[in-house]
């Protein structure tokens, strides 16, 4: 005799069907953000892939904040981009909008579909060279790492005058989801 509820069948797919995984995004720090308050700023980062979104907390009074925050999103199409924005958190009036960064997943999850184990740890697998298309400042590595796949990633804010986002990409496979 099975002990686990039986779920009545329904007329569409449910999320573990259409769930790739999640996708952690540990939001590292802010590097010289734009000033939005008087001689600072108190940052946070907004994440947002499709209708999911996300929030770090407010750090007061610095334009070079230090998160070490893991956000996670649950990924189904792996096509949708990733938007972050980084706002000043005001507590009188709405908050100001301090630049914004998009990045696409494509990349990060072809590596993950390779057969990798038996790798050295610090392999590099892929190099994502910035373009105009993507948010990257710098090369931005795919890195097979103690038995699992990393992606570092330093993103120049569009839509202000200065700023830099540094943010890691992991990936978690969720048991009874479609995976990759």
């Amino acid at each position: 005799m099975s002990s686990s509820p039986t779920t009545p069948p329904s007329s569409g797919t449910s999320l573990m069907e259409t769930l790739l995984g999640l996708l952690r995004i540990r939001v590292r720090r802010g590097i010289n953000l734009a000033v939005r308050d008087v001689r600072t700023s108190d940052p946070y980062i907004v994440i947002k892939m499709g209708k999911q979104k996300l929030k770090t907390r407010v750090i007061k009074k610095d334009i070079n904040p230090e998160w070490n925050e893991d956000l996670t999103l649950s990924v189904s199409d792996p096509d949708i981009p990733v938007k972050l924005t980084v706002y000043d958190h005001d507590t009188f009036s709405k908050d100001d909008k301090m630049g914004d960064a998009e990045f696409g997943i494509k990349a990060f999850i072809d590596a993950l579909r390779m057969d990798l184990q038996g790798l050295p740890s610090g392999t590099i697998i892929s190099r994502v060279q910035p373009c105009r298309k993507n948010c990257l400042s710098e090369e931005s590595c795919i890195v097979w790492s103690e038995g699992r796949i990393i992606q570092d990633m330093c993103l120049r804010l569009k839509n202000v005058e200065c700023g830099e986002v540094e943010i890691q990409l992991q990936w978690i496979d969720l048991p009874g989801a479609k995976g990759l």
